[in-house]
């Protein structure tokens, strides 16, 4: 196995980085899709892998979850047509892909724990269809199931998930997996479907299942079923007669690291130009300054297992130098830091018995009870295990440490007190107060607290740690608020005497990942520096790097131009460089809507539970996304499948191969798709429909077709789309199925969820209009 989906990264110490799946989702390109598939595929067999742990199709609810950058997008059928094309490019390697989080697993806060609470309806016509897509249409080997419960279940023991959906309503045949250690009850897990425990049998083992077995609580057929299974993917693929390793294929090979930036460069999506300030090639340029910490090295990803260590990386930067060449002077400077949390966990002026650190007292198990196995002096917290044990000479897969000691500052005032904990549990006591307690709930991500602390004392610290999961660490240190930080003055002087300013900002690795929400707004200081920079610099472009929306409100005024780049992959900076130079023209549109105020989106009230009870009850049901916009009439800041050109593009002749159709019968729509602009570029033509007369409240448009058009100057061209049953159709949980209603429906041609450029109308007949009509 390894992991992706942006670079298979296990058995190798470098791979191909490519583009986040959030990028891939928005060049609204199949083909690419496809060709990254088949990329990873190869990468696969140029290692031996046989599986690869991707994609992943979990909807984007919210811009706080700090894996959206490893998922589709906010729309059910685009996720469910990038999952079909990247699991046949990478099973068409011989090699299975696992299809993930399954199922409804779109946040990172406390993400072993918290519910998701859905109706069957929702979870049917949102949270599932790219899963089913996965399994039905393109055969995927492999599911994966999620570390949250569904209605109070576990995902790794949800019958009605495995049993009844997945194995039964879908049919699927092959393996199905849990995340790393989200196993919680052997038997429950067994029975309910689950094949195969990752990564170690801790409750799939023979200590509690033989007992089961012989007591029929478990019967043999459900064991026998899953060793079936497992023998069956590994037939399927060739695996028990064949080496996977293919030789043939370069570990590096060429023809992926073209694939990584032919991904990046339709990725990029330009969301504001205006005046036309980009491309900058028609203006006359004698010094560009680059700015901000993301222009230089390159922010190619985001963080947890998604995230692999590349062959090489091209910044901004290193794409405007390798462009312009020594004829444009490039002003470089990095700003402020923006995450300085991060160097808080270098702090090392502590003091304990033991000298300058603390005394840490290491424990096997999950208490203090019992006498520590290893004491010894830390002269810092900044711990990062893994899957391995600090312990020299154990094998313990449990333990637990409790450090003590004093902090000595320098400079009194006020401090960040700042520590991760990797999906462990921890707790702090300062000056013997407690001040973090994550002991009954797992932390990981970053935690800050406040404190003011004095130079004229030492203020004790206690920390008590223990290990709940696969992957261990901790993390702790301080940081004084008021420091002196990177001056956005010297920006601002490099910025105005230049003739143009790209400033690039937003998140990395670090600050967005797995296992942690992120804030939606950037460090103050990031945004500070884009508006001062602005201020003194007319011609400022501003690219960010995240894996959602993030919050524009005190800058997007003052900044003609804006580039979201996602997280493109290594190449990615040569695809940015290419687009703000004119060598490329931008073709990216948005796989999801950015909000202009944080409580606009649809998961403000129902994104963390209230009242303790780990619940989130998914009160926005069908209306996620465009379609929450659309129904509540808020208008957003940029919308659903939104993004700009060089040039401009007319969507023209709208005709429908019929006027009525049954309900098992297809029907095709047509449109001229003309580029009325100067130089040549890519639309996505985006067909939409509108249920006028359903008996139940369906959202005002649902994303149904589209087509992404490459157009040479002056050049038109027809394009036919077509609506099958299942474009038609909603799940009735009366019925406990998908039907179609007879009904009038409108088709709605948009160049994004807000623009819509062409529109008509058909019919779905019943049984008795069709006996009319033919008679």
């Amino acid at each position: 196995m390894s992991d992706g989906p942006m670079g298979v990264h296990w058995w190798c110490s470098r791979a191909i980085a490519y583009p986040a799946l959030i990028c891939a989702a928005a060049t609204w390109d199949s083909d690419l899709w496809y060709a990254l598939g088949k990329a990873l595929g190869r990468d696969c067999r140029a290692r031996g892998v046989h599986i690869l742990l991707a994609p992943g199709v979990n909807i984007y609810r919210s811009p706080l979850c700090g894996r959206n950058f490893e998922y589709c997008g906010e729309d059910p059928y685009l996720a469910s047509r990038i999952a079909v094309e990247f699991i046949r490019g990478v099973q068409g390697q011989g090699v299975s892909c696992t299809v993930k989080h399954f199922a409804v697993n779109f946040q990172e806060y406390d993400r072993h724990h918290v519910s998701s609470e859905v109706d069957e309806r929702t979870l049917h016509e949102v949270y599932l269809p790219a899963f089913k897509a996965a399994v039905v249409e393109a055969g995927c080997g492999a599911v994966m199931t999620a570390y949250n419960p569904v209605n109070g279940v576990h995902c790794s023991q949800n019958a009605h998930l495995i049993t009844d959906i997945l194995k039964g309503i879908w049919g699927f045949t092959g393996v199905v997996m849990s995340d790393w250690t989200s196993t919680h009850d052997a038997i429950a897990a067994a029975n309910a479907g689950l094949d195969l425990e990752m990564p170690t049998a801790e409750q799939m083992n023979e200590k509690n299942l033989v007992p089961a077995l012989r007591s029929g609580i478990l019967s043999r057929a459900v064991i026998d079923d899953k060793v079936r299974r497992l023998l069956r993917l590994a037939l399927r693929f060739g695996w028990l007669g064949d080496v996977q390793r293919d030789s043939t294929i370069a570990v590096h090979d060429s023809s992926n690291l073209r694939t990584a930036l032919d991904i990046a460069r339709s990725g990029v999506v330009l969301l504001k130009n205006d005046n036309n300030l980009l491309p900058l090639n028609g203006r006359k340029l004698n010094r560009v300054a680059v700015l901000g910490p993301n222009a230089h090295p390159a922010i190619f990803s985001g963080g947890g297992s998604a995230f692999t260590r590349p062959t090489r990386t091209i910044s901004v930067l290193d794409g405007l130098r390798e462009l312009l060449g020594a004829e444009v002077e490039l002003l470089h400077e990095m700003g402020p830091e923006p995450h300085p949390s991060e160097h808080s966990f270098l702090f090392h002026d502590f003091e304990s018995d033991l000298g300058a650190g603390l005394r840490g007292e290491y424990f096997e198990g999950d208490t203090f009870t019992n006498a520590p196995i290893q004491v010894c002096l830390d002269e810092e917290l900044n711990f990062i295990w893994g899957p391995s044990t600090p312990l020299p000479g154990s094998t313990v897969s449990q333990f637990s440490v409790r450090w003590t000691g004093v902090i000595r500052i320098a400079r009194s005032g006020k401090y960040s007190i700042c520590s991760r904990g990797y999906d462990n549990s921890y707790r702090i006591w300062l000056d013997g107060k407690l001040i973090v307690d994550s002991w009954n709930g797992e932390q990981h991500g970053l935690c800050k607290v406040y404190a003011e602390l004095s130079r004229e004392r030492a203020h004790t610290i206690k920390i008590e740690w223990s290990k709940t999961r696969y992957w261990s660490g901790m993390q702790f240190g301080v940081a004084l608020e008021n420091a002196p930080k990177s001056s956005v003055a010297d920006c601002t002087s490099l910025a105005r005497d230049a003739d143009a300013a790209i400033v690039c900002v937003g998140f990395n690795e670090q600050s967005e990942g797995e296992g942690f929400d992120r804030p939606f707004a950037m460090d103050t200081e990031l945004e500070h520096l884009i508006r001062e920079v602005a201020l003194v610099q007319p011609n400022t472009v501003v690219v960010v790097n995240a894996g959602g929306g993030v919050d524009m409100r005190s800058w997007i005024h003052a900044v003609p131009s804006l580039l979201y780049a996602f997280y493109p992959g290594q190449e990615g900076g040569r695809a940015i460089a290419e687009i703000i130079v004119g060598a490329l023209n931008p073709s990216g549109k948005l796989p999801i809507t950015i909000e202009m105020n944080p409580e606009d989106g649809s998961a403000f009230d129902c994104y963390h539970p209230s009242g303790g009870n780990m619940r989130v009850q998914l009160s926005d049901g069908l209306l996620v996304g465009y379609r929450h916009f659309d129904e509540h009439g808020i208008k957003p800041l940029f919308p659903f499948g939104y993004g700009l050109s060089y040039t401009q593009f007319s969507l023209e002749n709208i005709a429908l191969s019929a006027d009525a159709i049954y309900e098992n019968q297809s029907i095709d729509v047509s449109f001229d798709v003309v580029n009325t602009g100067a130089c040549a570029g890519a639309e996505v033509a985006q067909l939409y429909i509108r249920d006028i007369e359903s008996s139940l409240t369906r959202p005002q448009k649902e994303l149904k077709a589209f087509a992404k058009v490459f157009l040479e100057s002056g050049e038109r061209r027809r394009v036919s789309l077509g609506l099958d049953r299942r474009a038609l159709e909603y799940f009735n949980p009366a019925l406990d199925r998908f039907v179609v209603e007879p009904g009038q429906f409108e088709v709605l041609v948009g160049y994004n969820s807000e623009s819509i450029g062409l529109q008509a109308e058909f019919t779905v007949l019943g049984d008795s209009q069709l006996l009319n009509r033919n008679s």
